[in-house]
């Protein structure tokens, strides 16, 4: 798109999807006990918002090999990553994970232009990963010196960022994954630099060996309160500075003490009060009670439409979630389907994309984010700010649900069509180009779920106008002679 047509974009997804709305706060004091932290209604603003962006970028992503999980592979015994280091930088007492920090300069790192390419992208949300299981802090940090402001970039990339999204119209969202730190590193192995209480800050506290067992995801030895309450006391000072809209977690939440976690959303949520604002919180699995904060799922989504608004994230990267030497990026078409069939089952995607270390967005990932872009430009009222149907679509496609299994899910076809409602209006997209004519099944009069008169059929970014005709077998309706994008495609019908 030429820069006229990039900033009509943006001025159109400003004022359809994050025009600020005076919602009215109900104000109540939450305990840190699940049923008054399950008072806590999940605001309009969230349940309007769709699509959001966050990224993986930390001194893992200096190495560049493999995986985001370079710092604990690095230190296995047997595997591969580490055979990898060792032949690359030398032994671990020598060169340990704390060594990639001054090499992660970002020297090439600009907030304003990250931000910039994510509302181009139709982001609602963006932000960073406040802090991965390495340990590192992102953002300008009182409680440790191994953060990004008093090492590595010498940059507070979290508050950077913040402003940044903000800027942008766009709400700020902040990741957290430190429960993951513990026994994340061989504080016990005296042969890697590890075990040296001069560098506890970054590895954690000292833990026996066999702390963590990954093959099972076990902690025979769960932490002692100081680990909590340091958990709690960086996600307080996170909240304090930053004022985050969203906080999200990685699973393995549940070796934090409930204590612990209670506290955390009672502190955040009146906290929010205090901000003037609605904020939001997600979760995994069953880290959190069920209807205190927003369920997210990891590389998945749901194979039927839910009645509870929730969450996926997901790689751009099908290998990783951080910059590789050898990425293999998802195509442009596998993103924008994944994120119609999320919305019509009242979820939203978080996608995370994979920065370079010296703070470059790799081509590859630019050129996916801006082709999203192209498409919500033509499509984006059939998303944001829409709500469920009756159904939430049709087609052969089967979704295989659960943890990580986005890879067992082939790619949709014509037929796969997903429904989305708005202003009185249904939208149904097909998720590949229907050639001669799209047939809607579900509109069948046996079917019994259309029982509106349609009043007008068209198709969005097209001014052709549309033959349609209500059949035994459905709504049959005539395709434009081009295509209005590359993508997904959308009808209006405007029912009566």
């Amino acid at each position: 798109m030429n820069k006229l047509i990039l900033l009509a974009f943006s001025l159109a997804l400003f004022s359809c999807s994050s025009k600020p709305k005076q919602e009215k706060i109900v104000k109540i004091d939450y305990q840190p006990e699940w049923e008054s932290l399950k008072q806590k209604e999940v605001p309009e603003w969230y349940q309007d918002t769709k699509f959001g962006i966050y990224f993986h970028w930390g001194p893992y992503s200096v190495p560049a090999h493999e995986t985001e999980w370079y710092a604990i592979h690095m230190y296995t015994k047997g595997h591969p990553i580490r055979k990898h280091h060792e032949e690359t930088y030398g032994p671990l007492d020598e060169f340990g994970y704390k060594d990639f920090i001054p090499m992660f300069t970002a020297d090439k790192f600009d907030a304003d232009e990250w931000a910039e390419l994510f509302k181009k992208s139709g982001a609602q949300f963006a932000g960073p990963v406040a802090e991965h299981a390495d340990g590192f802090a992102m953002w300008d940090s009182e409680l440790t010196k191994w953060d990004a402001m008093d090492m590595g970039p010498k940059r507070d990339v979290v508050g950077e960022m913040a402003k940044a999204v903000r800027k942008q119209g766009m709400k700020f969202i902040a990741t957290y994954h430190r429960h993951w730190l513990y026994a994340w590193y061989p504080t016990w192995d005296k042969e890697t630099d590890a075990s040296n209480p001069e560098y506890a800050g970054l590895y954690g506290p000292y833990v026996p060996e066999g702390s963590f067992v990954m093959a099972t995801g076990d902690y025979p030895n769960p932490p002692e309160d100081a680990f909590h309450q340091e958990w709690l006391d960086r996600l307080n000072e996170l909240m304090d500075k930053y004022q985050p809209d969203i906080i999200w977690f990685d699973n393995k939440m549940d070796i934090i003490k409930e204590e612990y976690r209670k506290q955390f959303l009672a502190n955040y949520y009146n906290k929010g009060q205090e901000w003037g604002k609605e904020v939001v919180c997600t979760y995994k699995f069953e880290d959190m009670a069920v209807g205190s904060a927003v369920l997210d799922l990891e590389r998945s989504r749901m194979s039927e439409k839910k009645d509870f608004t929730w969450l996926t994230d997901d790689s751009i990267d099908w290998k990783a979630w951080c910059d590789i030497s050898d990425p293999k990026y998802k195509s442009t078409n596998r993103l924008i389907d994944f994120l119609v069939d999320v919305v019509s089952k009242n979820g939203a995607v978080l996608l995370n994309i994979t920065p370079k270390a010296n703070g470059e967005i790799p081509e590859g990932v630019k050129t996916r984010l801006l082709e999203m872009g192209d498409w919500f430009y033509v499509n984006k009222e059939a998303i944001y700010g829409t709500r469920t149907w009756k159904a939430y679509g049709e087609g052969p496609q089967e979704i295989v649900e659960g943890h990580l299994s986005e890879d067992k899910n082939a790619d949709a076809v014509a037929e796969d069509i997903r429904f989305t409602t708005r202003d009185g209006n249904l939208y149904a997209i097909a998720l590949d180009w229907p050639k001669d004519k799209m047939v809607i099944r579900s509109f069948a009069k046996k079917e019994g779920l259309l029982t509106n008169e349609i009043v007008k059929v068209s198709m969005l970014g097209s001014k052709e106008k549309l033959n349609w005709k209500m059949t035994e077998a459905g709504l049959e309706v005539e395709m434009p002679t081009e295509k209005p994008c590359e993508h997904a495609f959308t009808l209006k019908i405007e029912l009566k």
